[in-house]
């Protein structure tokens, strides 16, 4: 196996990766080591162009904290007790509802969406969604469907917490929204 240098657009790709990585507590950083990686067996080998500086050139990764996924019924990291008790008690009542109830799953699909970035943008802490209990074993397809629309990056963010109002009520699930910053 030959080794080879990396070419500027790996090499960019590299740094703007590790640009991120801190070393563990405790420990000291390694001193920077040029990055080699096998070469294919019918590419030349030999020294690689001098790279462009990559902090003047590349901004800087950022990273979304990873969010786990949307479980209803289930307290995830970042909320506090009294808000989850206020929110699975059915304490903390819906200052909004979106009933599905009835639509099909693309329709109500997209309601979704608007429904609750319109919601955030007012602030509303706690909204409803109702979907139907539906009819099948494992219920309707709304109903299976709306923790997975939920985990989409563009709503997940948006969502701190998800329980059914009352065990009994499965067609319905409360959500507890994040702030909006600012």
């Amino acid at each position: 196996m030959v080794a080879r240098r990396l070419g500027q657009d790996e090499q960019r790709l590299w740094l703007d990766v590790m640009h991120e990585v801190r070393p563990l507590k405790g420990r000291l950083p390694k001193p920077a080591a040029r990055p080699v990686v096998a070469a294919a067996p019918d590419e030349p080998v030999g020294p690689a162009p001098a790279a462009p500086t990559v902090a003047a050139t590349a901004p800087p990764l950022r990273l979304h904290p990873i969010r786990p996924p949307v479980r209803i019924g289930v307290r995830h990291g970042g909320l506090d007790d009294t808000s989850w008790r206020a929110l699975s008690n059915g304490k903390l009542r819906p200052q909004r509802r979106l009933d599905l109830h009835g639509q099909a799953a693309q329709p109500a699909f997209r309601m979704l969406p608007a429904f609750l970035l319109r919601a955030q943008a007012e602030r509303l802490r706690c909204v409803e969604i109702i979907t139907g209990a539906g009819s099948g074993p494992d219920g309707g397809i709304l109903r299976r469907e709306l923790p997975h629309w939920l985990d989409r990056s563009d709503l997940r963010p948006l969502v701190l917490a998800a329980v059914h109002p009352h065990a009994r009520n499965v067609g319905s699930v409360r959500l507890l929204l994040r702030r909006r910053p600012g």
